[in-house]
This record gives structure tokens, C-alpha cells and sequence, in this order.
């Protein structure tokens, strides 16, 4: 029994030699003459705008979310695709359910408008949304 564990303990004694040698090396072996250039922020050749310390939106966070989910999505079609003939009608009816519950998610993310890029509901709007905040109140 004590076997098992050995191995396990070699294999995780292993890993972690094969994470800190090529650090310590490279901590040893690498030049430390650090710079303003080399801290700069790299974009792509670009001369770097203003600060790398934005907030994003929420809204692409959640798009990007829903694109995953429904992504996924096709990773379970096509196994299915490919063996649906194999099968027969099981799979047909598992794949509905599967599909249905992704319809049903769908639709909530619809309703709750999460799809739409710009909303138009602001309601105290400051900044480039005081004019949409000031419209809406008319």
C-alpha cells in the first residue's frame, strides 16, 4: 500500500525538481540590468498609450463567458455527430435534453438583455452615459 504512495511522492518530488531548477538556473545564469526601456510596457512595436491599468467593462467579461459556454457547446456535438448512427435514438434524446437545457440558457441571457453590447438604461450616468441618464428622465 505504502507502494502507491512512494510513487506518488517520487512523482511530485520530480515535478517540483523540474520547476525550481530551471528558475534557480535562470535566476543564476540571466543579466539584472533592468532599465526604463526594458520595463516599458511592449504592445506589439506600438508607442505604448497611457497606463496598462484600465478597467475593462463588465460586458466583456460576460460576452466572453457566453461565448464559452455556448463554445462548449460544440465540443460535446461533434463525438455525438460522430457516433450518432452507433447509438440510435438514445442519443437523439440525450442530445435534445442537452440542447433544450442550452436553448433555455439562451433565453435567459436574451431576457436579462446581457446580449447587447450598448444599454441604453443609465439611470445616474456620468461621463460619456449623462446623456442617455438625461434622456431618460424626460
Amino acid at each position: 500500500m505504502y507502494r502507491d504512495f512512494g510513487t506518488v511522492l517520487l512523482a511530485a518530488v520530480i515535478a517540483i525538481v523540474f520547476v525550481c531548477v530551471p528558475l534557480i538556473l535562470q535566476w543564476l545564469v540571466a543579466p539584472s540590468n533592468k532599465t526604463a526601456e526594458k520595463l516599458q510596457t511592449y504592445e506589439c512595436g506600438e508607442v505604448v498609450e497611457g497606463s496598462a491599468w484600465l478597467q475593462f467593462n463588465v460586458r466583456f467579461y460576460v460576452i466572453a463567458l457566453i461565448f464559452l459556454i455556448f463554445d462548449v457547446e460544440v465540443v460535446f456535438l461533434f463525438p455525438w455527430a460522430v457516433v450518432f448512427k452507433d447509438m440510435g435514438m438514445v442519443a437523439l434524446v440525450e442530445m435534445g435534453i442537452f440542447l433544450s437545457i442550452l436553448v433555455v440558457g439562451l433565453a435567459y441571457v436574451w431576457v436579462k438583455s446581457d446580449l447587447d453590447w450598448v444599454k441604453r438604461t443609465v439611470r445616474y450616468g456620468t461621463g460619456r452615459y449623462q446623456k442617455i441618464a438625461m434622456d431618460q428622465e424626460k
